[in-house]
């Protein structure tokens, strides 16, 4: 999805991971976009556990609206099996409140949720740890 100047992103899921690349600044169309588009990601899961791996460049920090949509989406998220988070900062002037928004949300739902610099080591911890969750539920 491309917005001029209002930011992009892709959704893509694998396996038991969804994958999300954000480029610039979500403000209220890419918002409502976004919430769309990963509702429809959410439905191929069935309740077997599952992580997100969001990869964010540049400035990508969330309006407030933005936030609480997030918020409300991640509610979904793990309705629908979502265990865990692992998102990557790149490139990013404002990555210190870019992690605080995040960790807002992600604490008031309650996900496990880590920030990374790199997406390798990101999704090496996403899979590791998905792994581990279901090897304790067998």
């Amino acid at each position: 999805m491309t917005h001029a100047e209002q930011g992009t992103y892709q959704i893509e899921a694998q396996g038991n991971i969804v994958i999300v690349d954000a480029h610039g600044p979500f403000n209220e169309d890419v918002t409502e976009h976004y919430v769309k588009d990963m509702y429809a990601a959410c439905e191929h899961f069935t309740g077997q556990p599952w992580g997100l791996l969001a990869t964010f460049y540049g400035k990508s920090v969330f309006s407030p609206e933005a936030e609480e949509a997030l918020v409300e989406m991640t509610k979904y998220r793990v309705e629908k099996g979502m265990i865990a988070n692992a998102s990557v900062i790149i490139d990013s002037s404002s990555a210190d409140i870019q992690q605080m928004q995040l960790r807002r949300v992600y604490q008031q739902c309650g996900v496990t949720f880590f920030v990374f610099s790199d997406i390798d080591s990101a999704r090496s911890w996403l899979t590791d740890y998905i792994t581990e969750q279901q090897n304790l539920r067998a």
